[in-house]
């Protein structure tokens, strides 16, 4: 399986890139096509006002390349690996600002519109997250963003791992061992079983019993 790994913070060597770093590593131990990008590398620019700034075609008109970000490496894949740091009790401005513009590719006077929504959905997300603070509130609200995000793209949110540090590399002190931990995310990415149910989802007695007496994977929706 195709999966991109996408480091947010501007600090290529900072602790959210560790922990991508280690996530990649365990998608590659499990026999994955994985491939990295640095998201400022592609993303400069704000969403602005899509009335002014669209073409006459309808493309996005803001000069960067975040259209070759999209559409040659987070299309094709059928994973994501997203990477943050903690700011301000949320993602980075530039994580941000990368889904922001989803919009501009996803709405209906895009040329691209509907092969961008229809290639968004079914993607399995991992979301590693680096933060200073052990209070476990501080990331609460990015992981609730994350997973309202994936939800309302049809994705599946397969793991959050956070990991404690604030200088370089110090999130391998963490004693929680957050680089295990996001290792064996990826290890596991097209592993973890996800449920999401309704009061009138399909659904067996058992969790984790054998495939004839578990949920079958398309009943977890």
């Amino acid at each position: 399986m195709k999966v991109l790994a996408i480091s947010s913070s501007p600090r290529r060597d900072g602790n959210s890139s560790a922990l991508a770093e280690a996530a990649v590593k365990g998608a590659v131990e499990a026999g994955h096509e994985v491939e990295s990008v640095h998201l400022a590398d592609y993303v400069t620019g704000m969403l602005d006002d899509c009335r002014r700034c669209r073409g006459a075609d309808g493309a996005c008109g803001i000069g960067d390349g975040y259209e070759r970000l999209l559409m040659d490496h987070v299309v094709p894949a059928d994973a994501l690996i997203i990477a943050t740091p903690l700011y301000w009790y949320g993602m980075n401005g530039r994580l941000k600002s990368f889904f922001d513009r989803l919009f501009c590719y996803t709405s209906g006077s895009s040329p691209v519109g509907e092969e961008v929504s229809a290639a968004l959905q079914g993607k399995r997300v991992a979301a590693l997250i680096a933060c200073e603070e052990s209070y476990r509130g501080a990331t609460l609200g990015v992981e609730a963003q994350f997973q309202e995000l994936t939800r309302y793209l049809h994705q599946e949110l397969v793991g959050v791992v956070v990991g404690i540090g604030n200088s370089r590399g110090e999130v391998a002190s963490d004693p929680s061992r957050p680089l295990e931990r996001a290792a064996d995310l990826g290890r596991r990415l097209f592993e973890i079983r996800v449920t999401d149910y309704r009061l009138d989802t399909p659904r067996s007695n058992r969790v984790w019993g054998s495939p004839e007496t578990a949920a079958p994977a398309d009943e977890t929706y």
